[in-house]
Parts: C-alpha cells; sequence; structure tokens
C-alpha cells in the first residue's frame, strides 16, 4: 500500500534540488502535490513529469497573499492540504562584518517568515481535513553553530516548529523539523559556496555529502501517519556532524 494515500501536500521551493526529491517520492507514495517555487520553469517541467498527481504554482514564500493563493489552487485540484513541507531557503557565504542589513533580512524573510506565513495559511486547510503533518526544513545548523543568518533563522525554524506543534496539538495537525547536514543541492553547490562545501565534507564522519533522496525518506515518514505519536521533535540527518 503506497504510504502516502490520501494525502494532499504543498511543497516549498519543489522545483529543484531536494524540494523536487520530495515531490517525486511523494507522489511515488500516492499523494497528490502542489509544488510552489519561484522558479517556474523547472517546476512546471516538474509537474509535467510526475504528471495528473502534481501541479505547479509560482510562490514567493515571502508574501501572504501568495500563500493564500497556494492553498486555494491546492484545494481547488485535490482537496484540502494535509501535509505541508516548509522547505524554501537560501543561504549565503558572507561574514558579519560583510553581510549588509539588506542581505540579512533578505535571509531571515526567506529562511524564517516564510515558514510563519507557511504554517498559518494551511492550518484552516488541515482543520478541515482533520488534521495534518507540517514538516519545517531547518539544518543541522539549527542545532550547532554555522554561517551568519542562515544558523539564525535556522535555529528559529526549530523553535517556531516546537511552539507551533503545542499550538496545533488539539486539532491533530503535527509539527516537526529536519535537521540535514550537508546535501547535494543547487544551494550548496552554487559557485560562491561550493568550495567551502568540499572542504567542510572532508570532516563528516559518514565521509561524504548525502544525496537529496537520504533526506526525502526521513521527510516521508514524517508526512505519514507512520509517525503519528510524533510532534514539536527535531529528525536530524546529517551523516555524523552533530554527534561530534
Amino acid at each position: 500500500m503506497s504510504r502516502l494515500a490520501d494525502k494532499v501536500a504543498i511543497i516549498t521551493g519543489g522545483a529543484r534540488g531536494m524540494g523536487a526529491s520530495h515531490a517525486r517520492l511523494f507522489v511515488k507514495e500516492g499523494a497528490k502535490v502542489l509544488i510552489a517555487d519561484i522558479l517556474e520553469k523547472e517546476g512546471q517541467a516538474l509537474a509535467k513529469e510526475l504528471g495528473d498527481n502534481a501541479r505547479f504554482i509560482k510562490l514567493d514564500v515571502t508574501n501572504k497573499e501568495n500563500w493564500e493563493q497556494a492553498v486555494a489552487v491546492t484545494e481547488d485540484a485535490f482537496g484540502p492540504a494535509n501535509v505541508l513541507v516548509n522547505n524554501a531557503g537560501i543561504t549565503m557565504n558572507k561574514s558579519i562584518e560583510e553581510m549588509t542589513l539588506e542581505e540579512y533580512k533578505r535571509i531571515v524573510e526567506i529562511n524564517q517568515v516564510s515558514v510563519f506565513l507557511g504554517m498559518k495559511a494551511v492550518i484552516p486547510s488541515m482543520k478541515a481535513a482533520n488534521g495534518g503533518s507540517i514538516v519545517n526544513i531547518s539544518s543541522m545548523n539549527g542545532l550547532v553553530g554555522g554561517a551568519i543568518g542562515y544558523t539564525d533563522t535556522k535555529f528559529a525554524v526549530r523553535g517556531m516548529t516546537k511552539a507551533a506543534a503545542l499550538s496545533l496539538a488539539h486539532y491533530g495537525i503535527r509539527v516537526n523539523s529536519v535537521h540535514p547536514g550537508v546535501i547535494e543541492t543547487p544551494m550548496i553547490v552554487q559557485e560562491e559556496t561550493k568550495d567551502a562545501v568540499k572542504e567542510f565534507a572532508k570532516y563528516i564522519p559518514n565521509g561524504r555529502v548525502a544525496k537529496p533522496e537520504e533526506v526525502s525518506n526521513l521527510v516521508l515518514f514524517l508526512a505519514s501517519d507512520e509517525s503519528s505519536y510524533s510532534t514539536g521533535s527535531e529528525f536530524v540527518v546529517d551523516g555524523g556532524m552533530t554527534a561530534r
């Protein structure tokens, strides 16, 4: 039996990288998926690849009205959403001395404010569905230090997850955070960060950078009813980095 039968999911940052990996696995396991991203060409191509159980919408995750539209499109196409994966995020390889206020605010808006907006927007839909699962993608840098801006917001996602889990438990809505380590995605192999990532990978206890699918398997578990008693918790997939 498909592990996500009868699930309707919204996945942000779903056009490529980890988000696309999540979308592919979700559809394979029986879910209907709204792929939400600012990358129209890639998102539309992925939705076409995945067939009738996938739709694409252009979503600015920092925009409240865009979120409301995304939920409405999901409900029109598939019914009430009962899974949300807040996957969209950015990083910047700059020190606190180099980073401008505008750059810092941009990271906060995309990595942190978007998670608040997404959770808030999907609550009525999940209530209509008699419950649901919200999976917030944080980072190992939501547990230990890292780049300024990125670390700050990923710690915030971890805290927001716990607060929302307590607030929404009586609706049957579960909220958990996932904390990936170094994953082979476009975000970390961009020109300004790829050398640092290559050097960092030498210190991973498992000896390698992870594939997106290795994170997707954990996200699948949290989206499914198999994790029905897990809420307000951190799930780490980092090759042993935070075990040091």
